[in-house]
């Protein structure tokens, strides 16, 4: 790949966030460096935070370790403003640099200067935050239903905004659908997107919510978790499945897998029923299939 094909997949990729930045015409009096695309060094003082933030929470650690990079190498990235009428500036996106700029002992921040409505601010933060991966899911799904409640858009439109495929959109959105205790477990990480998913086939608000105690106390898998919501969703399926007994193994056949085994230095099972059947021998590395196949082979 050529160094001008790089860099041409590089400004395709940043084409979705640009292209909700309108910038200021440069003919206008009004236009300045900053205007244009040209970061310039603000007061942090001087900016005041996105009341459209979609962020409930952000991680102290993370944001110390933002602070000492910050420290040793300054804000790499611009953070984005727009000016108020006041005066003062407001954050588009950026937040995290701007706090941690702060906890720097910044006295500025290189930000970039554009003009936009609260509409087209609200839009942008919203699709610059659903852009990251440190969003928890609760905190994903709220915004993603801002953008369909308050910009009027399908769930198609929002996952080409995003660089999210429509399935993944869609499932965010159904978290929503979870009672209120049970997306406050998600919310913390108590739960994951996994557990929550499976506890959506639930009929019910008191099964949600009891399955959830349950996935907490016992600490569950997201596959136990799946196992278990199909048992109380099909108690009888679930019932007979327990009650077949496992039907006792030859001993015969059991040895020859252990010899099998111990020959091939590989997992070998049989399946073995009046005489007839197969065997299974599995390997977990190319290397072992080519020396199964030296062996066989002779």
């Amino acid at each position: 790949m050529t160094a001008a094909t790089i860099d041409q997949k590089r400004r395709a990729l940043g084409k979705g966030l640009d292209s909700l930045l309108p910038r200021a015409n440069s003919t206008t009096p009004a236009a300045t460096d900053s205007e244009t695309g040209k970061p310039r060094e603000i007061p942090v003082a001087e900016i005041d935070r996105n009341p459209f933030q979609t962020r409930t929470s952000f991680a102290d650690d993370k944001l110390d370790e933002l602070a000492a990079s910050i420290k040793a190498n300054g804000v790499v990235q611009p953070i984005l403003v727009r000016r108020l009428a006041s005066g003062r500036y407001q954050l588009i996106a950026g937040e995290r640099r701007w706090l941690a700029s702060q906890r720097a002992g910044k006295q500025t921040v290189p930000a970039i200067l554009r003009q936009v409505s609260d509409e087209q601010a609200m839009e942008i933060t919203i699709v610059e935050n659903l852009q990251r991966a440190d969003l928890n899911p609760m905190e994903q799904a709220r915004a993603f239903e801002r953008l369909s409640r308050e910009f009027h858009m399908t769930q198609e439109q929002m996952a080409q905004r995003t660089g999210k495929d429509r399935a993944t959109v869609a499932n965010f959105l159904r978290l929503l659908k979870l009672p209120a205790a049970v997306q406050s477990k998600v919310e913390s990480g108590t739960l994951t997107f996994g557990h929550a998913r499976a506890l959506l086939a639930l009929p019910s608000v008191e099964e949600i919510e009891n399955a959830a105690q349950r996935i907490e106390s016992q600490s569950l898998s997201v596959r136990q978790t799946e196992n278990y919501v199909q048992q109380l969703i099909n108690p009888e399926k679930a019932a007979k499945k327990q009650a077949k007994p496992e039907p006792p193994r030859d001993p015969n056949v059991r040895e020859a897998e252990e010899q099998l085994q111990r020959t091939l230095g590989l997992k070998v099972h049989i399946e073995d029923k009046n005489g007839r059947g197969r065997v299974i021998i599995e390997y977990a590395r190319l290397e072992d299939f080519d020396a199964l196949i030296e062996r066989l082979t002779g």
